[in-house]
């Protein structure tokens, strides 16, 4: 009987906490119910009514890019455009020639959005036409209920203030093409671009940002009546360039009056790049509206090349720039001393005389040293001591100081050039390197290749004290600092390179130098030098005899004319170097140039101000 009693109870006791827990579970559904049905009642009752609540992604700010002193070089301004959703339109196809009677629409921007349409899922918005007047966006909002699937958009378009100065750093963003399009869902969003050349797209996905969402209701003619939730956008981190902006500008007018020129001007000691200039250049804001076939083609077929970076791709022979190079090898071997000479006669013959070598100066300079050699440039000097020195000693040489090869700058455009050695052509040709083409490549012709960049790096480690300094231009990627500027110093003589220096110097001071007609008058900004005549097209001693001129050739065959310089001399901190294809003389057309960029480089004095953080309005 007793044990009858307990068992009761025990199903008692555990009849009242199921039921505890029913009543408990019971509770909560009916308090979610009446949570769905009477607070978010209306809400759930739009969704379920023809699907009217539009989930939109917020496109992110693209980050700006900015110059050394915070002055924009890309920003966005509004932009406003009009969208299609194909499955909110019976005939997407009726709805665009609807739209034709209130805004001007070419027919072949009809046909890019329906091909669009046929191969994109029909719930994507597709961009019909972008940078709209007030006028067009005002007729397309008061007939909307004529036009199915059509909508207004607020956006941005990417633009450029310096237009043509800045191209080929900035770069320029375009469409996303099939190959760009990956898992990064802002992709998708319609009229979206990405960087495409230079700045633009080395640091694309830091200054993409990242996407937001919106809730957002509308009627039945897809017109917006509210938005429900909202998860904003990130902006993309800002870019702050080492780019002096009103130098460069100054530097794109100076190049603008050659046919086709390149320079480039940077800190010798900290490797910062204050200017970088190609010529002829191109509009990058006509890419980011759409650039027409007739447009990209003109381009392409410009004989300037306007589309290339010609300051960082451009491969030249550096010519008689490159003498510092031998001359420095000559030195660290042991091979001459500064006060020995040699006698130029206006040729140099070479083994049995055979082989005839000409100097730039048909009389010849005479006697000369090494200082008189650079400062007259004297060929038949470095023709002499190139025989003892060998072309690998002197590729080794070139290498150390930054030619014939990538100096990872910050533009992926960059091309590397060529300092050819013995080994180099038995790989290249299966040929045997000769004594002839170590003479030739002792004055920078031959096979050798350098960029204006790579000039100007070599021109910065001869007189900055021997320091392997590097090219750099990006500051900070947001607040992010991308470079660490104290560079290693190469084991290299700083006897030697005083020699090198002072030989510069006198290129430009001395009334003997190739590049006095170009010396800098002023006070205290005095600059060095070295001038460089790179030979196109090899004048046939036939045409010598009749008295035939590098001038007298077809533009394409006459000689690239290039410099490279540094000032002050009292305290080198800038330099400069410049190539003009098809020239001339370097001290002609290239000196000149260099001049008037580094006299505008010394009265702004970037190196002076450090780079600017902090945000502009």
């Amino acid at each position: 009987m007793k044990k009858n009693q307990d068992s009761t109870k025990i199903f008692t006791r555990r009849s009242l906490i199921v039921g505890a827990l029913q009543v408990s579970c019971l509770a909560i559904l009916g308090g979610r119910l009446a949570w769905l049905q009477v607070s978010q009642g209306a809400r759930y009752r739009t969704l379920s009514d023809k699907n009217r609540i539009n989930i939109k992604m917020l496109a992110p700010s693209r980050g700006q890019i900015v110059d050394r002193f915070g002055v924009p070089l890309a920003v966005n301004n509004q932009n406003f455009r009009v969208l299609i959703v194909p499955e909110q339109t019976d005939d997407i196809q009726k709805s665009l020639r609807a739209l034709q009677n209130f805004i001007e629409i070419e027919e072949g921007d009809i046909q890019k959005v329906l091909k669009q349409a046929s191969r994109s899922p029909k719930f994507v918005p597709l961009e019909v036409k972008d940078d709209l007047s007030w006028e067009d966006v005002a007729k397309i909002e008061v007939n909307l209920p004529d036009l199915p699937g059509l909508s207004i958009d607020v956006g941005e378009i990417r633009a450029y203030p310096y237009g043509v100065s800045t191209a080929h750093i900035v770069g320029y963003v375009s469409s996303v093409s099939k190959t760009e399009v990956g898992k990064d869902p802002v992709l998708t969003l319609p009229g979206f671009k990405v960087g495409k050349t230079g700045i633009e797209k080395k640091f694309d996905l830091d200054m993409r940002g990242r996407h937001g969402n919106s809730e957002v209701e509308v009627n039945v003619i897809g017109r917006e009546v509210q938005e429900l939730n909202r998860d904003d956008s990130k902006a993309g981190k800002r870019v702050v360039l080492t780019i002096d902006g009103e130098l460069q500008r100054f530097s794109q007018a100076r190049l603008d009056q050659e046919k086709s020129a390149s320079a480039v001007i940077m800190d010798a000691h900290t490797g910062a790049v204050y200017s970088l200039a190609s010529s002829p250049s191109f509009d990058p804001n006509i890419f980011t509206k759409g650039l027409s076939a007739a447009m990209w083609e003109e381009l392409l077929a410009d004989p300037g090349h306007p589309l290339t970076n010609k300051a960082i791709a451009g491969q030249y022979p550096p010519g008689s720039t490159f003498k510092m190079v031998t001359a420095l090898a000559a030195l660290e071997a042991g091979l001459i001393t500064s006060h020995q000479t040699s006698f130029c006669s206006g040729h140099y013959d070479y083994g049995t005389g055979s082989d005839r070598f000409h100097c730039w100066k048909r009389g010849g300079h005479g006697t000369v040293n090494l200082i008189d050699a650079l400062t007259q440039s004297c060929d038949v000097y470095f023709y002499e001591i190139s025989t003892k020195v060998g072309i690998d000693k002197i590729a080794a040489m070139a290498r150390r100081l930054g030619l014939g090869q990538k100096l990872d700058f910050d533009l992926k455009e960059e091309r590397p050039g060529l300092m050819p050695d013995k080994g180099w052509k038995m790989g290249r040709f299966g040929e045997v390197w000769r004594p002839g083409e170590t003479i030739v490549a002792s004055i920078g012709q031959g096979y050798i290749q350098t960029t204006p960049l790579q000039l100007a790096i070599m021109t910065a480690r001869l007189i900055n004290g021997g320091y392997e300094v590097k090219p750099w231009m990006t500051g900070y990627v947001g607040d992010r600092p991308s470079v660490d500027t104290k560079w290693p110093k190469m084991e290299l003589n700083k006897w030697h390179l005083d020699l090198i220096t002072k030989g510069m110097n006198r290129v430009v001071n001395h009334e003997k130098g190739t590049a006095r007609g170009s010396k800098i008058e002023t006070p205290g900004m005095q600059m060095g030098g070295k001038t460089g005549t790179a030979q196109v097209r090899r004048i046939t001693m036939k045409q010598r005899a009749e008295g035939v001129l590098n001038a007298d050739l077809p533009w394409k065959s006459r000689h690239h004319a290039l410099f490279v310089g540094y000032a002050p001399v009292h305290k080198p901190r800038y330099v400069c170097s410049v190539v003009v294809e098809h020239g001339g003389g370097g001290s002609s057309s290239a000196a000149p140039l260099a001049k008037d960029l580094l006299v505008e480089t010394q009265k702004r004095d970037p190196a002076a101000t450090p780079l600017q953080l902090e945000k502009r309005a």
